[in-house]
């Protein structure tokens, strides 16, 4: 039997995995209700989770646990619930979404070589929180507004060789980005602006920037002067922004409640 296009898109998003109810329900509202004030009412919240085909008790059980991590504050107006982003939670958001929605276009070009004094007193792990990748043991790269610890030797880059190129992009998580990619053409070639619900909107954007936070909040922001031409992740984000462009946000009011 043949599924719609959004149905297709839908299953293929929650298949690729790591989709645990409360991290999808961080995603759902840092898309749909970031801004101070914007409130999710319970039978809303609950219709959308039914839409990804997620049960009432995990729904509960994912409210209970952001409540208790004080991410999400909640409120009774009568018998119905009333969800909203805290202000820590709110900063939060605000932050990550600067990389998750970042336009393609605007992406950095200038990037630099970073030599530290050695190879154990800065650890890797920090280096990447700054914004960098690394190249060799000491040697790390990143773009030009990257921060580097102090006493490193700091290169401006030239144009990046591809042999640099190459070396570098395993480490930008491609094998994720590359599942991911068929699934984002597919949508950009068969769903049509005018042709979802606000419901079905809704699921669509959670489902997409789900699945492209959890990759690109996951690897050093490095400008595409350092990565191969034909990169993967350049490919999604390019999809990415498209799908979300072509389906804006819609009002928490225009999506009906079961």
């Amino acid at each position: 039997m043949t599924t719609d296009p959004f149905t297709q898109t839908k299953t293929a998003l929650l298949a690729l995995g790591g989709h645990r109810v409360w991290p999808l329900m961080v995603t759902l509202f840092g898309d749909l209700a970031q801004e101070e004030g914007n409130t999710i009412d319970g039978p809303v919240l609950s219709a959308i989770m039914a839409e990804m085909d997620i049960r009432p008790e995990a729904v509960r059980v994912a409210l209970h646990r952001l409540r208790n991590d004080g991410w999400i504050a909640s409120h009774k107006h009568g018998r119905t619930g009333h969800h909203t982003l805290t202000p820590a939670s709110r900063t939060e958001t605000r932050q990550a979404s600067a990389r998750i929605y970042a336009s393609p276009a605007a992406a950095t070009t200038d990037w630099q070589l970073v030599i530290l004094p050695d190879a154990t007193t800065t650890l890797r792990d920090d280096m990447e929180n700054r914004g960098f990748a690394a190249l060799l043991p000491r040697i790390y790269l990143g773009s030009s507004a990257a921060i580097p610890p102090k006493n490193a030797l700091r290169l401006n880059g030239a144009p990046a060789p591809l042999w640099l190129r190459e070396q570098i992009a395993p480490q930008m998580l491609e094998a994720e980005y590359t599942a991911l990619l068929p699934i984002l053409k597919a949508a950009c070639d068969t769903l049509k602006a005018g042709a979802l619900t606000p419901m079905q909107i809704a699921v669509l954007r959670c489902l997409i920037v789900h699945n492209w936070r959890r990759i690109v909040l996951r690897h050093p922001d490095l400008p595409r002067a350092v990565l191969p031409p034909d990169w993967v992740g350049h490919q999604c984000h390019l999809r990415v922004d498209t799908l979300l462009s072509r389906f804006a946000r819609p009002a928490l009011t225009h999506i009906p409640p079961p």
